[in-house]
């Protein structure tokens, strides 16, 4: 009986600090839906940050400007993961040179448990790095796996997935075309 009594003094005293967590920076309800593409309120510039391929070569996110950029970061541990990964291969695959789609392993192991994944999907068009240490998800205030961000040309992170999408579906892709053709603006997907 004390134990009950104890939980729900404790559910008490966390109900404040989870509905606060469930509100964005303006203190509207946060609305994230998973798998949807989120645009930030006010685009911001991408942090400094040095992405490690499976060789140790090394990239500045700063390198790809010029280009639009899809960074998603993820892990072999993550089922979500797992089922999104196929449609960013198939999104590189389609377009090409026009967009760079780059996969972000937070995985502590680094290659040695990304590579036999890699083999194993048979992925060879969007780009792999690992960062073992999160730095990329903890720049970016990543708050789960998998998380994509969504980059413009001049270096600006226009938005964001939470949770798995599927990257080469018509709603998808309607989201990034204005970004492809160089309009640059970009809208939710859920609307």
């Amino acid at each position: 009986m004390k134990w009950a009594a104890a939980a729900a003094f404790a559910i008490i005293l966390a109900a404040p600090a989870l509905g606060a967590a469930a509100e964005s920076e303006s203190g509207a309800p946060d609305r994230t839906r998973l798998g949807e593409f989120v645009t930030s309120a006010k685009p911001f510039p991408a942090p400094a940050i040095s992405l490690a391929d499976s060789s140790g070569h090394t990239v500045e996110l700063s390198d790809l400007r010029g280009k639009p950029v899809v960074m998603n970061l993820w892990a072999t541990w993550c089922e979500p993961c797992l089922r999104e990964m196929p449609s960013l291969e198939r999104l590189q695959s389609r377009l090409g040179e026009r967009i760079a789609v780059l996969a972000v392993s937070e995985d502590r192991g680094g290659n040695k448990a990304v590579e036999p994944f890699i083999a194993k999907l048979g992925l060879k068009s969007v780009k792999i790095y690992v960062d073992p240490k999160s730095e990329v998800g903890h720049a970016l205030g990543v708050r789960g796996l998998p998380t994509s961000f969504v980059i413009d040309r001049d270096g600006d992170v226009l938005g964001r997935v939470e949770g798995a999408a599927e990257w080469d579906s018509p709603k998808i892709l309607g989201v990034l075309e204005p970004l492809l053709s160089g309009d640059g603006v970009v809208k939710a997907s859920s609307r």
